[in-house]
């Protein structure tokens, strides 16, 4: 599982890094930053990337599966 933020959407409302402070930080001015290479969530933070994609007002925080990874869990 991969994660992104987009950009043009981000508020700054700050809920992504409040749920998953593994995997979001945040910039000088509150808007959200990755804080995993590549956006690749290790597995034990997958469940804190879905919060935060789930409760992101502005659906900023994207969650991308990964096609080699779909495809081993089959």
């Amino acid at each position: 599982m991969r994660i992104s933020i987009d950009p043009s959407l981000c508020q700054g409302h700050g809920r992504c890094y409040d749920l998953a402070p593994g995997l979001f930080g945040a910039d000088d001015e509150g808007y959200a930053t990755l804080l995993v290479p590549d956006g690749r969530v290790p597995a034990d933070l997958e469940d804190g990337a879905r919060l935060a994609a789930a409760n992101c007002p502005e659906s900023a925080v994207l969650v991308l599966r990964d096609a080699v990874t779909e495809e081993a869990a089959r």
